[in-house]
């Protein structure tokens, strides 16, 4: 009896430690689950999150170089605990496999779909999604990681290009003063925390006509008068790239100056309600000697601006000046005013020019030999006084810049009955300025006394405020639509083909 209790004790006792020992036995994670019922790999069942997220911390170590903002992407894993957002979030929905169509289409929009690992990204899937595909747990967190890593890297960039371009225009021109904004970590972060991929991809597709006309321009192979179809694609390309930059006027109505098309316009509500001819400095590409389908993509082409070349800027016209006075540059003193005084003696008067030497006026210039004053010495300034042979004209317009250039009026009026209008020493000349006057000033006093000084015998300089502040924007366009065709401009400042290059770059 006493065996017989025994045993039954030992018997009593094992099943006990089975079931203690089967208690203590590790259940299946919430992520194991979820990707076994998904993808019936079974191995998936073993998968632990706190082995995935160690495992997933030191791949975004090694995968740095994959990654375009490293920082940025760790800080968003590190605070979903190095969590598979992207995995978990949006491959139940097919979404990843959705952007890949997206980043596929890339071309559409002059863009490379390489830049957005889309093949990559599609093997990776496919391992995970295949029921046999990966063997082993260890496998899995490593392809799920590089999951994470590509797609999050992809979203960033295809988002950053669709709402901001692909380049900066303020790294790449010497003289660009225009507001650019670019995305910054607050706006990336975002786009990886959507929760509809899919809807977001829609949203930031570029929806303004001008793009949508160039982009199926693009699409349709287009070839251009007179150019060949890689040109004309390029020149496609980086106008498309432009159209993404966000810079754009935001005011209903403002002025705006396309120096490829020596042309301004003043907008009101998306209409033009005056346009004319405008000279602009001149350029390093004049006679378009250089092609932008003469580059490749190992070209190394950084932007060298001619001096006398316009920037490309954005302020507010807040005064106009009747009559002006010019301060003439020193630039244009030394290399023009001083050659012309050494060659005449009467240039200077002629001209109605004052000298300074040291800022006190000299009274008789001619008597100084302008053949001797060397062009760095700085201590002469000259003025120009009011007249008709004023180079600014009758009247000029002034708004806030670093480069010292305005809109003004002219007394050489053949170049606007030229094609090449890119003769100036950088400031815009005017083919209607007072039209520009009466349309930024209205009907009134003021307008009515610019129209009086302006045809003063004896002329005197006058300075008017603007009621209020006009934007005004100064830009570069090669191509853009207007009455349902396609307008194509020279590159007159090479700078397509700055641009061009650096986008190949980027792209590469």
């Amino acid at each position: 009896m006493n065996n017989i209790s025994r045993y039954t004790k030992i018997i009593f006792l094992s099943f006990f430690v089975l079931l203690i020992v089967d208690g203590c036995k590790k259940q299946p994670s919430e992520m194991a689950k979820t990707l076994f019922k998904r993808y019936q790999n079974k191995v998936f069942m073993e998968l632990d999150p706190e082995e995935f997220s160690a495992a997933f911390q030191q791949t975004l170590i090694e995968k740095k170089a994959l990654m375009t903002n490293p920082k940025l992407i760790s800080a968003f894993y590190q605070k979903h605990n190095f969590a598979p957002v992207f995995v978990m979030q949006h491959l139940p929905k097919e979404e990843i496999q959705v952007a890949e169509t997206y980043y596929a289409r890339a071309g559409e929009h002059g863009l490379d779909a390489k830049m957005f690992q889309s093949p990559q990204i599609a093997e990776l899937i496919q391992k995970l999604t295949g029921k046999n595909s990966i063997k082993t747990k260890e496998e899995a967190y490593q392809t799920m990681a590089e999951i994470e890593i590509r797609a999050a890297n992809s979203l960033i960039n295809y988002s950053n290009a669709l709402q901001f371009g692909v380049v900066s225009p303020k790294k790449i021109y010497a003289r660009y003063y225009t507001e650019t904004k670019r995305p910054d970590s607050l706006n990336m972060t975002n786009v990886l925390g959507t929760k509809d991929i899919k809807s977001f991809l829609d949203s930031i597709q570029p929806k303004n006509p001008q793009y949508i006309a160039l982009q199926k321009a693009l699409q349709m192979g287009t070839t251009a008068p007179g150019m060949t179809k890689t040109e004309t694609e390029r020149i496609l390309k980086v106008n498309l790239e432009r159209l993404r930059w966000k810079n754009k006027p935001l005011e209903e109505r403002y002025v705006i100056v396309n120096i490829a098309n020596f042309g301004l316009n003043v907008m009101d509500h998306d209409s033009s309600v005056l346009s004319m001819k405008v000279c602009v400095g001149e350029g390093r590409n004049k006679t378009n000697a250089d092609k932008i389908e003469e580059y490749s993509e190992t070209d190394k082409v950084s932007d060298v601006p001619f001096s006398r070349e316009t920037p490309q800027l954005s302020s507010e016209i807040n005064s106009v000046q009747v009559n002006p006075i010019w301060n003439i540059p020193q630039s244009i003193a030394s290399n023009e005013i001083i050659v012309q005084a050494a060659a005449d003696p009467y240039y200077l008067s002629n001209k109605n020019i004052d000298v300074y030497e040291n800022g006190k006026k000299v009274e008789n210039p001619e008597t100084i030999k302008w053949s001797s004053v060397s062009k760095t010495n700085h201590r002469y300034s000259f003025k120009q006084q009011s007249g008709e042979g004023n180079a600014l004209g009758k009247i000029k317009f002034l708004f806030p810049n670093k480069s010292s250039v305005y809109l003004h009026d002219t007394p050489a009026q053949a170049p606007f009955k030229q094609n090449m209008r890119a003769v100036s020493h950088g400031c815009v000349r005017l083919e209607k300025p007072l039209e520009l006057a009466h349309t930024l000033f209205g009907d009134g006093s003021q307008y009515e006394q610019i129209e009086k000084d302006m045809q003063e015998t004896d002329p005197k300089a006058r300075s008017l405020s603007l009621p209020k502040k006009v934007p005004v924007y100064i830009t570069y366009i090669t191509c853009w639509a207007e009455n349902g065709k396609l307008v194509y401009r020279p590159d007159v400042y090479g700078l397509d083909i700055v641009l061009y290059t650096h986008i190949q770059k980027m792209l590469s």
